[in-house]
């Protein structure tokens, strides 16, 4: 539909021919929703997953902080200062998990077909154009 010039074809033909055309474009743009919803929903899914490995890890640095309180009362120096470094360490990768999860996330909302209600609206005005 991208020919854009007046013809000398009865609108009868023009009519016939559009309505033979409709349902392969209808067709076409459910397609491209459905692949535009798949690649958001496994996008989202690979956020949460992260978001989630952000828990996780949060919940181990906590478990390591709890024990080297502990183990800081117990023995003074070196024990408990090794434990205070892996705390660290994972409470950075708990970070990183987060940032890494809300990226995937923004970059799968909002969860509609953008280029394919884009692609209906561009087909409207063209077929009123036309019409």
């Amino acid at each position: 539909m991208s020919d854009s010039r007046p013809t000398d074809e009865p609108i009868g033909a023009v009519v016939h021919r559009l309505s033979e055309q409709i349902p392969e474009l209808v067709r076409s743009e459910i397609r491209l929703a459905q692949a535009e919803l798949t690649q958001k929903g496994k996008r989202a899914g690979l956020g949460l997953g992260m978001f989630s490995l952000a828990g996780l890890l949060a919940f181990f640095a906590v478990a390591v902080l709890i024990a080297t309180a502990v183990i800081a009362l117990d023995l003074v120096l070196p024990l408990w200062a090794a434990g205070l470094i892996v705390a660290a360490a994972l409470l950075v990768g708990a970070l990183g998990a987060a940032l890494g999860g809300r990226s995937e996330i923004q970059q799968a909302t909002p969860p509609v077909p953008e280029h394919a209600v884009a692609g209906v609206k561009q087909d409207i005005a063209t077929i009123k154009d036309h019409a």
